[in-house]
């Protein structure tokens, strides 16, 4: 088994190979000024000749030398001075969390190295350590009345990043034996040729990503050219940089070896549980609520519950509850909730673009308060955008296959225009509600077309899906041009009050990244919808407010799946197939059959936004 210094050294070998591509680059910027320093030179002691030949060398090196040395010098202010890009987090001091600080410096000071310079959290699955020593981003901040130690704290110490969701999955003595390996990475950090080889690489990626966002032919030109030199000079050194960072890995993981390795093992099983309930709870839970403009305060503490109820329903991970008698990893904290608020917050502006601070359309929602101020609000607002929709539709069919050409049937309807159409629903209009013991809709196909029910009913909404084959397509597509125009005037809202001036309000540091030039959400978490799925979310979201206005039904949250139904206090999961039928096939059958077994009478006008 290979020792940390070996790693070590494999990696210094690795950042010396890079440091010469930059001694070459400089060598080449320096040519023409050598060979005119010796042309002159030689002139001025008689050495070269005097004739026109030579005065004209002279001076056209002389000129290339300056046009080099200021292209040089171009190249590296802007390297100098872009800022490297920083992973969004959140700064934790060590006021606020004094026992986390002690755990990372016991930590180091078994493992031998120096100790991070500061500590900050980030809404994902991972853990890292970050160089933020560019003056650009100034000192890394002791907390106050922390007393320097010697050979441990020092201002070229990188810092550690943990996952957020870590401190509230994970027990006490998990944590510590996850962090073993990165605090472990900062003993090569502190070495001065892999510290450099890093600066030299992070700047030009900084000076790329500055090139990119160049406006103006004066300030295009110039940048462009140092945009294909780094560029250049990041090929030169992409391998001998990949090797060293695998050699700084390597030589992390030997020397962690000697702390709770068995340990380490149930850590790494965490990780994995750990990533795949938060990603459940961001796209299943989070992301509902953000498009309602509303952004769950405490996703941390929600995690606990997901990955608790992912426990219970799979058997591969079977026993990881019985771990929450342990003392958490967030009880380090001194405000845990205030902490995890402000990671919940970042992940909404990571993952969704959100604005960086609340607002009246941008508020805070609780655990307690999510089913009835984001489900059933979520449910009623698709069900006013499809009657939306659906008031813009003629009232009578398409026919399936028009006939040959012939005479015009003066009983024939008109073809589906949305551009003419006028709306059949006048806002505000509620209809009186049919006999409870009114016959039901039938759902036979060879029955001739009845006008759909009036107002706000699903009995309108089915109707209108089944009795044209036409009718799903073009809902559908309308529901879709609909979200878009709605996604593109809150893009433009937020846009217009917000800017990467108010994230330095909240303490996240971006660097030189896309944020101010509109590059939000960094991280999507789903494609964009088809107009299928929009539909079947739309009518999913009418039969859940039928439910809730005429069967006693109540939004619920499921950690794992998001919204749900419930009837008589029982998740109802089996609501997507009949919904599928309906909408790709025309198929109304399973669908009354699951309102005739569930109560629902979708004659009845329901309540919308």
């Amino acid at each position: 088994m290979a020792s940390p210094e070996t790693g070590v050294l494999a990696a210094r070998a690795r950042a010396l190979a890079v440091l010469r591509i930059r001694s070459t680059a400089l060598a080449v910027a320096l040519l023409p000024a050598a060979v005119a320093v010796v042309l002159f030179t030689g002139r001025a002691t008689g050495h070269l000749g005097a004739g026109a030949g030579w005065d004209l060398a002279r001076w056209i090196a002389g000129g290339l030398a300056v046009l080099s040395l200021l292209l040089a010098a171009l190249v590296t202010a802007v390297v100098a001075r872009a800022r490297p890009a920083l992973s969004p987090s959140v700064p934790i001091s060590e006021k606020s969390a004094p026992d986390l600080y002690r755990l990372v410096r016991d930590l180091a000071d078994r493992l031998e190295v120096p100790a991070p310079s500061a500590i900050a959290l980030t809404p994902d699955c991972d853990s890292w350590l970050e160089d933020r020593t560019h003056r650009a981003h100034g000192p890394p901040r002791r907390g106050r009345g922390a007393a320097p130690r010697e050979g441990r704290r020092s201002a070229e110490a990188p810092v550690l990043v943990i996952g957020s969701p870590f401190l509230w999955w994970m027990r006490v003595g998990e944590l510590r034996a996850l962090l073993a390996p990165v605090v472990a990475g900062t003993g090569p950090s502190a070495h001065p040729d892999i510290a450099a080889a890093r600066r030299f690489i992070r700047g030009l990626d900084a000076a790329v990503a500055v090139s990119a966002r160049a406006r103006g032919p004066l300030r295009a030109l110039p940048l462009r050219f140092v945009g294909r030199v780094a560029r250049l000079l990041l090929r030169a050194g992409r391998e001998h940089a990949t090797i060293m960072e695998r050699a700084v890995a390597a030589a992390a993981s030997e020397r962690a070896q000697t702390v709770d390795y068995g340990l380490r093992i149930v850590a790494q099983e965490q990780v994995g549980l750990a990533y795949a309930g938060w990603d459940r709870l961001l796209t299943r839970v989070a992301l509902p609520a953000w498009r309602m403009g509303r952004w769950p305060s405490r996703l941390d503490a929600g995690v606990v519950s997901a990955l608790t109820e992912l426990s219970r329903r799979d058997r591969l991970a079977n026993g990881f509850a019985s771990r929450l008698g342990e003392r958490p990893a967030c009880d380090l904290l001194e405000e845990p909730g205030a902490i995890d608020r402000a990671a919940s917050l970042l992940a909404a502006r990571l993952f969704h673009g959100g604005p960086a601070e609340p607002g009246p359309d941008w508020s805070p929602v609780g655990w307690s308060q999510y089913p009835e101020e984001v489900v059933d609000r979520k449910w009623r607002l698709e069900a006013a955008r499809l009657h939306r929709v659906l008031d813009n539709l003629p009232a009578s069919p398409l026919p399936a296959a028009p006939p040959t050409p012939a005479a015009p049937d003066p009983a024939c309807a008109p073809p589906l225009s949305y551009a003419r159409s006028s709306s059949r629903t006048p806002a505000g209009h509620h209809p009186a509600d049919r006999s409870a013991d009114g016959p039901p809709p039938t759902g036979r196909r060879d029955d001739p077309p009845t006008a759909p029910a009036p107002g706000p009913t699903l009995a309108r909404v089915i109707d209108r899906l089944v009795q044209d084959e036409r009718a799903g397509d073009l809902v559908a597509a309308r529901l879709g041009a609909e979200v878009e125009r709605e996604e593109r005037e809150e893009a433009a809202r937020q846009a217009a009050r917000c800017g990467a001036a108010q994230d330095a309000g909240i303490g996240v540091a971006w660097g030189d990244g896309l944020v101010s030039e509109g590059g939000l959400p960094l991280f999507p978490l789903q494609p964009p919808r088809t107009g299928r799925e929009l539909l079947a979310d739309h009518v999913t979201a009418m039969v859940c407010c039928a439910a809730v206005d005429t069967a006693g039904a109540a939004p619920g949250l499921d950690w794992l799946d998001g919204p749900a139904l419930l009837v008589d206090g029982a998740r109802r999961a089996d609501l997507g197939r009949p919904v599928l039928s309906l909408v790709d096939d025309g198929d109304a059958e399973p669908l009354r059959g699951w309102l005739t077994t569930v109560g629902v009478r979708p004659e009845k006008p329901v309540r919308l936004v």
